[in-house]
């Protein structure tokens, strides 16, 4: 068994991690990843190696995933037969028991990706329990799962995994998330396994940068709704004034400015936000049958709500998000796929 532990710019509690592991799991392989810490940090990662873990080291720090990977490819050069890794977070926050309650699991289940999943009750940071939502209410939309604790960094995997794991997009916290995200259509499953949640000082050891990382995790959504709809916009308003100066027909520009610039988010969405799996061909039919039955919907829906006296601004708001979350979830699991 493989305890793979990122860090950068630890405190002691790295130190007190690795020694409860080898004390209540003498026979695991402890690999910890020094993320680009500087020199000033270099004392914690002396004492865990003296303690026995191999230390892997960065020379700036590359983020949690690039970390993760690094331990992956080690792994893979040094073993040859099917064994399990555990990842573990550097200040503490998994205990033991759940470490041993995780490993049990995952070696029950090659096929799994085993999630150590926090309850979140307690004294729990706002921004870990409102963030924990979020992406677990996103998950749920794009793939149809419900995962309770889609950023915990306790995971148990199998070694057969690595080749897999070595190929998915993301460097820092997006990385764990993307595991997930593309876990259902690669043929592994996903499995929860309760454990308690321990928040130390507020979690202030946390390097998670609100902004930026959100927007990495995020950044699927972000490029479906924004640059892919805005890119989108722009097309047909460009193409509906040349086509009107050329043909003086509104009804026809309408329709192939329409053609022209749904072509185009159907290009960007295959190759750049759903990284495209099945043929263009077939994926641009069922992306244009995907948009003739919305507008239609969008038609009616409207209509409906307008009907029952609400105003045609708030429907059009409600119907263009029920609509896009609909749409995401269709282009992703059924269109791309």
């Amino acid at each position: 068994m493989y305890i793979i532990i990122p860090a950068y710019e630890p405190d002691q509690r790295l130190v007190k991690v690795v020694a409860d592991i080898k004390n209540q799991l003498p026979q695991a392989h402890i690999i910890l990843i020094n993320d680009g810490s500087s020199p000033l940090y270099q004392n914690f990662y002396d004492d865990s190696q003296r303690l026995g873990a191999t230390v892997l080291e960065h020379s700036e720090n590359r983020g949690k995933g690039a970390a993760l990977k690094t331990a992956f490819s080690y792994i893979a050069k040094v073993n040859k037969s099917q064994d399990v890794m555990i990842t573990v977070d550097s200040d503490g926050q998994h205990l033991i028991k759940d470490i041993i309650s995780v490993a049990k699991t995952i070696k029950q289940n090659p096929n799994y990706i085993v999630l150590g999943a926090r309850a979140f009750v307690g004294k729990v940071p706002a921004r870990s329990r409102f963030g924990n939502r979020m992406t677990a209410l996103l998950f749920s939309i794009v793939t149809g799962q419900k995962i309770s604790d889609t950023q915990t960094g306790l995971r148990g995997l199998s070694t057969d995994l690595i080749p897999w794991l070595l190929k998915l997009r993301g460097e820092r916290f997006e990385y764990e998330f993307n595991m997930l995200l593309e876990a259902k259509q690669s043929g592994y499953f996903i499995r929860e396994v309760p454990i308690e949640t321990v928040y130390l000082e507020n979690n202030k050891s946390s390097h998670f940068r609100p902004i930026r990382d959100s927007i990495r995790i995020y950044s699927p959504f972000l490029k479906f709704s924004g640059g892919g709809a805005m890119l989108s916009a722009i097309i047909d308003a460009l193409a509906l004034f040349v086509l009107v100066a050329l043909t003086h027909n509104l009804l026809l520009s309408v329709i192939l400015a329409r053609v022209i610039s749904s072509s185009t988010q159907c290009l960007l969405n295959a190759k750049v936000v759903f990284n495209r799996t099945s043929p263009l061909f077939k994926s641009a039919v069922r992306y244009f049958m995907l948009v003739l039955v919305i507008m239609t919907c969008n038609y009616f829906m409207i209509k409906a709500m307008v009907g029952i006296g609400i105003g045609l601004v708030i429907a059009k708001l409600l119907t263009e998000t029920i609509l896009f979350l609909v749409s995401y979830r269709v282009q992703n699991s059924l269109v791309f796929n």
